[in-house]
């Protein structure tokens, strides 16, 4: 059995060939074969579905509850302030540099070799490891697509930069697509009926609104307007106005229920991309946050969303990095912080029991 030293070399070993492979949403086949192969490597017979790969522990029980370690290898594409080549791994001391280190491939490898680790040690549970796709997306193809295939799953821990803190609860997601309608006239008679002034009054509208209910973990309803677009001539008086709203939700709100509740105070067609990528939340009672509690872990509720919208069952967000190195220039995660999130997950699993 490797001991924590062994475990980070390892892990780093492995970030520093996924760092290496491009593997933007929708891309990540070659990286997907990285990971297979590295388990396969570990002595385990690891399944890929499309670009996720798969594997159950060794010495799978039926009778015991299963707990899904997950987190996602696609990323973001670099954008042009790097400073450096993001597919080119530079470690510095304790710090390592390139696209993904950070978002989620420290987490990632973290909890691939947690699981190595813990594979070999007797557990109240089975486990499940899943390295997934198209989670910068939100894509149909990411962790949506094993959950058939892998069956019930009692608790999942994912994998993304908090720091080692416990995300408890996440802020859901639903994009509005808003149109004020009026009538076309000639700029120059003060004609028609400005679509952009219809607009102006739901946007300021926007800017305002406070949602009544206030989450003490996530905080208010947050609604950002993000794009505007309206007219086609200097001289028409335009009849439409366009505009798109990020609404961030807490869960006092299903995104169905914040929709409604919009629609029923402005002027404009509310139109939803998608209600799917609701709030979620694990309750301060529960086993796995109670344990986590007693290690002295931090608790808190995170604005930013992860796979965990997805998942109908009790997630907890855990992992090494640093949220606000996430998709920015020169991303990179410090060794340490992996060490520390291999030795934190050790801690937070071994011995672990969903009767407390």
């Amino acid at each position: 059995m490797m001991n924590i030293d062994q475990l980070t070399e390892s892990a780093v070993i492995v970030l520093k060939k996924l760092i290496s492979t491009p593997s933007l949403s929708k891309e990540e086949d070659q990286t997907a074969e990285i990971l297979f192969d590295t388990l396969k490597a570990e002595g385990f017979s690891p399944q890929r579905t499309l670009n996720n790969v798969w594997v159950k522990s060794t010495k799978f029980d039926a009778d015991k509850p299963t707990i899904l370690f997950n987190s996602h290898h696609d990323t973001v594409k670099a954008g042009q302030s790097w400073t450096c080549d993001p597919f080119s791994p530079t470690q510095e001391g304790d710090k390592l540099t390139g696209l993904g280190s950070n978002d989620a491939g420290g987490p990632l490898v973290s909890l691939l070799y947690t699981f190595v680790h813990l594979d070999k040690i007797e557990r109240d549970y089975n486990l499940i490891f899943a390295a997934t796709a198209e989670e910068e997306n939100s894509g149909i193809n990411g962790v949506r697509a094993i959950f058939d295939e892998i069956g019930d799953i009692d608790l999942a821990i994912v994998g993304e930069p908090t720091q080692m803190e416990m995300a408890i609860a996440e802020k859901g997601l639903v994009v509005l697509d808003c149109e004020a309608k009026g009538k076309t006239g000639h700029a120059a008679r003060n004609e028609g009926d400005n679509a952009i002034y219809k607009a102006m009054q739901d946007i300021e509208w926007f800017k305002t609104y406070q949602f009544p209910k206030v989450s003490e973990m996530l905080g208010s309803v947050h609604l950002c307007v993000t794009q505007i677009d309206a007219g086609h001539q200097h001289n028409v008086v335009p009849d439409s106005c366009t505009f798109v709203v990020d609404v961030r939700t807490n869960e006092f709100y299903s995104n169905e229920e914040a929709v409604e509740h919009i629609r029923e105070r402005v002027n404009s067609n509310v139109t939803p991309r998608s209600t799917n990528l609701n709030s979620s939340r694990i309750e301060l009672d529960h086993p796995i946050v109670k344990k986590g509690i007693e290690l002295g872990l931090r608790h808190y509720g995170s604005a930013t969303m992860s796979d965990q919208v997805h998942m109908k069952f009790p997630s907890l967000k855990i992992g090494p990095g640093d949220t606000q190195r996430s998709h920015t220039p020169d991303e990179f995660i410090l060794i340490s912080e992996i060490k520390h999130g291999i030795e934190t997950y050790i801690k937070l699993m071994e011995g672990f029991s969903f009767d407390g």
